[in-house]
């Protein structure tokens, strides 16, 4: 196994790195990667103690080329770490219905003085008060990135986000597209989803394998 066989999965926001296990396995199983799970304290550390966390555990595998896949807050983690570390390792990455574009179900959680605490500071600093798409263009002219959105709307945030526009229940699909991104793909998914579902695992290592996403013909 080579180098860019290696796969770092980056959970989102109040979860941990074994949210991420279905996907690990499957992209193991099916394509053949190396693939490692990555944890985070999402709320209680900060975007760029993150980021660098993300970045010093790739560089303690010893290899010389990763792909990133991350759910949620983890793809806006992963490009936080490429925006950060202009000497990161090549690779291509995967956002799994990411805000990148901004959240207005962040926004409303950002409001609210009871929401303080369990909103953490990561979440804030990378989707409310400055959005990957302020950030991040740099990136996307040195890599690929592919990003996947949902459209089944099941999820806590529609409940307090008004959305307009297909969602996944936490993030509109607006809200996940970024200028310069590879590839960007919709499928019939909620945001929690994502993470049980063998298809999106499967355009996710048809992207890492390829830098594109599979679509019929």
């Amino acid at each position: 196994m080579t180098a860019a066989d290696t796969v770092v999965c980056v959970h989102g926001f109040w979860s941990h790195g074994t949210g991420m296990y279905l996907i690990k396995r499957r992209l193991e199983r099916e394509f053949g990667f190396r693939a490692l799970l990555f944890s985070y304290p999402s709320v209680r550390g900060s975007l760029d103690e993150n980021a660098a966390a993300l970045s010093s555990f790739i560089r303690e595998q010893e290899i010389d080329a990763v792909h990133v896949v991350g759910h949620s807050l983890g793809g806006v983690l992963a490009m936080r770490m490429l925006a950060n570390d202009p000497g990161a390792l090549p690779g291509r990455v995967v956002c799994l219905g990411s805000p990148l574009a901004g959240s207005r179900a962040a926004d409303y959680l950002h409001a609210q003085v009871w929401a303080e605490e369990i909103i953490g500071r990561s979440l804030p600093a990378g989707v409310v008060e400055a959005a990957a798409s302020d950030w991040a263009s740099h990136v996307c002219e040195r890599r690929e990135i592919g990003v996947i959105a949902g459209n089944v709307p099941l999820g806590f945030g529609r409940l307090v986000a008004n959305f307009q526009e297909d969602n996944d229940g936490s993030v509109g699909v607006s809200e996940t597209r970024l200028d310069g991104v590879a590839d960007h793909l919709v499928m019939p998914v909620s945001h929690k989803g994502m993470l049980v579902s063998s298809d999106v695992a499967d355009q996710a290592g048809s992207f890492l394998k390829r830098g594109e996403f599979l679509r019929d013909s």
